[in-house]
């Protein structure tokens, strides 16, 4: 016991203090790949060899309308080696969620030369590239936020849809010492009818679409729908087939969609924090109506 409690001491506090710090990642993170539209003289490259069509192409005559969905991408990198102009790069951006799915979406318009090269950019909607809301508020205001709307702590039911597991390994890591989620008052519980947010990692399996719904109906209200990854916003690398429905939305109202394959843990912390934001707002809206 003497032993554990001198290693205890001589280790110190393991605890980051993101969200009110920033993080310190690793050289080797991959997050947001980020697209410099007017250096970009070819997409096609990058659209083949994207895994899960997270980069689309529609050609019209002599322009083209480029289409990033951050909802499909995985974060491999495929599309920035296959840039030879450098037009793409992957950033450490993690930092993603939305709680509009169309804000995970932005588009480029080009004309093209004869070659089908683009010839000018005529117009990009960057909004997905928006930082919603700034997380080193959400972390500050978190318990206050649980407090106030709440009056205990934030209960969490994870539910895995059809995942590869990659998604709860990081949902795991949220309760070590490392990143432990509950110095924002926020748990994790085994029943439904003791949640106020669902978190759902995976693609929707149809043998899982009745427990999910069945778990969802047992929750009281007001409650919040957390999507995981790329597979729980649009069925990622799994997409729609016999056995997948593809996103959460499919089968239940989504209110904030976390990037990522899978998301890091500041990500999904970062993502949870907004989700504690939407349940503010509606618990607001009953109050009021």
């Amino acid at each position: 016991m003497f032993k554990i409690l001198q290693k205890t001491a001589s280790t110190g506090t393991v605890t980051v203090n993101y969200a009110a710090e920033p993080i310190k990642i690793s050289e080797r993170f991959r997050g947001r790949p980020d697209f410099d539209f007017d250096k970009w003289k070819d997409a096609r490259p990058a659209a083949e060899v994207c895994p899960t069509g997270a980069i689309s192409l529609s050609d019209k005559g002599d322009s083209r309308k480029v289409t990033v969905d951050y909802g499909l991408c995985i974060f491999c990198g495929l599309c920035a080696e296959a840039s030879s102009e450098q037009a793409v790069r992957i950033t450490q951006e993690f930092e993603l969620a939305a709680s509009d799915r169309r804000n995970l979406v932005l588009t480029a318009e080009y004309t093209l030369n004869a070659d089908r090269t683009h010839r000018g950019l005529r117009k990009v909607d960057r909004k997905s590239v928006n930082v919603e809301t700034d997380v080193e508020n959400l972390g500050k205001k978190a318990r206050e936020t649980i407090h106030k709307i709440l009056g205990r702590s934030l209960a969490i039911r994870e539910v895995d849809a059809g995942s590869c597991n990659g998604c709860e390994l990081e949902i795991v890591a949220l309760n070590n010492p490392v990143h432990d989620i509950e110095r924002f008052g926020i748990q994790f519980v085994a029943s439904p009818r003791h949640a106020d947010m669902l978190l759902v990692t995976g693609p929707v399996t149809r043998n899982m679409e009745l427990a999910l719904l069945k778990t969802y109906r047992a929750m009281a209200e007001p409650k919040v729908v957390v999507a995981v990854g790329a597979c729980g916003i649009s069925g990622g690398i799994f997409g729609v087939n016999y056995a997948s429905l593809g996103g959460v939305d499919k089968v239940l109202p989504v209110d904030v969609y976390i990037p990522g394959c899978p998301p890091r843990p500041q990500a999904l912390l970062h993502g949870i924090l907004l989700a504690i934001g939407r349940l503010a707002e509606r618990l607001h809206n009953d109050r009021a109506g």
